[in-house]
């Protein structure tokens, strides 16, 4: 049984991953073979700020999960039959006993960083890291999550499988007319430079748009820098800059791959990623990208893009200049990221956790 839970609440990777990685799994394995919890049969839409369910099985589910966390009811064990295995969620406090339990381990930003992030995320962080603790097994999204957990939490390794996530079929097969129409709708009508993600502070948009600003005046005049995605929890400072550049806020799931196909270069010079859904998505739609040389961006870019220091101005400002002057390099890049991203296939993700899975079963 999985645990969907985070499918009712506002979320981003998490909530693309685990809706995406449930479709797999049942395609893998069979509908009645993947239950969660709550009960949910074919995922409806994928929606980031609000939860794909209806009203009474959002308030179900969100209901059972505070009775679970905070009363003395085995609402879990309850819940989940004959299961034999338990994939909790980081909401999950206090798991069922009578099956095996496994979790999915995102990122470890709140350990590493804790600097960036509010005092509730610290909070949950610091709970779940006590569920990591008890799982029987653990799926990392990345050989640099796993590192970082074995390190600042002490976990053994061989508990750890590190299994990357997949990419949404949309980004690899959106067509031209798609791509034009989003453009014409977000008024998009010069060539531009795409971010993708939460406004929050370690996704380093100051860096971006410091770079941006240092750019020559021909390169500004002949591209736009367009900057997408819900508005976290970042400085009010920070947040009045997003909203001076072309800042489109959130995106609905549908116009993400056109609109990132759209970009003539993708950048997210993010200080910490757990996995990086933007980078492989981009990738995967042809689109030259600029990120990170930290945590899991260089295992997932491999030599399809630029590889920068997050906290050099000068790396990223050049980097930018490289790609917005150079056709060639762009093409380049373009290949080489499609053919990487054909390693992020939400298939393959699937086949992989069927096998870890199996060791529980």
């Amino acid at each position: 049984m999985v645990d969907a839970v985070p499918l009712l609440v506002r979320s981003a990777g998490v909530k693309n991953y685990l809706y995406y990685w449930i479709s797999s799994l049942r395609r893998a394995a069979g509908e009645d073979v993947v239950d969660t919890f709550p009960a949910l049969g074919e995922l409806p839409r994928l929606q980031h700020d609000a939860s794909i369910a209806g009203q009474w099985r959002t308030a179900f589910g969100l209901g059972s999960l505070a009775l679970a966390n905070y009363t003395p009811l085995a609402v879990f064990d309850w819940a989940a039959g004959g299961a034999s295995v338990f994939h909790a969620s980081n909401l999950v406090r206090h798991p069922p006993k009578r099956m095996r339990l496994t979790t999915t381990l995102h990122d470890m930003t709140s350990w590493l960083m804790p600097e960036l992030h509010p005092h509730a995320n610290l909070r949950a962080d610091r709970a779940f890291a006590d569920l990591l603790r008890k799982a029987d097994g653990i799926i990392a999204v990345s050989a640099s999550t796993r590192d970082d957990a074995v390190r600042a939490l002490g976990i053994p390794e061989e508990r750890i499988a590190v299994i990357h996530s997949g990419v949404a079929e949309a980004f690899f097969s959106t067509g031209a007319g798609a791509v034009e129409e989003v453009r014409g709708r977000y008024g998009l009508e010069r060539p531009f430079v795409l971010f993708i993600g939460t406004v929050e502070p370690r996704k380093n948009l100051d860096g971006l748009m410091d770079a941006w600003e240092a750019l020559p005046a021909g390169i500004r005049e002949e591209f736009d820098l367009v900057l997408a995605g819900p508005m976290g929890w970042a400085s009010r400072e920070t947040a009045a800059r997003v909203r001076s550049q072309r800042y489109l806020g959130y995106v609905p799931e549908a116009d993400l791959a056109p609109l990132t196909a759209a970009a003539t270069v993708f950048a997210y010079p993010s200080l910490y990623e757990g996995f990086g859904f933007p980078v492989a998505q981009a990738m995967a739609a042809g689109v030259p990208v600029v990120t990170s040389n930290v945590s899991s961006l260089p295992e997932v870019a491999g030599d399809s893009a630029l590889l920068v220091d997050p906290g050099s101005l000068q790396e990223l400002r050049d980097a930018l200049v490289r790609l917005l002057t150079s056709p060639g390099l762009r093409a380049d890049l373009t290949a080489r990221g499609i053919a990487r991203a054909q390693r992020f296939r939400w298939e393959t993700c699937a086949a992989q956790s069927w096998d870890f899975f199996g060791k529980f079963r």
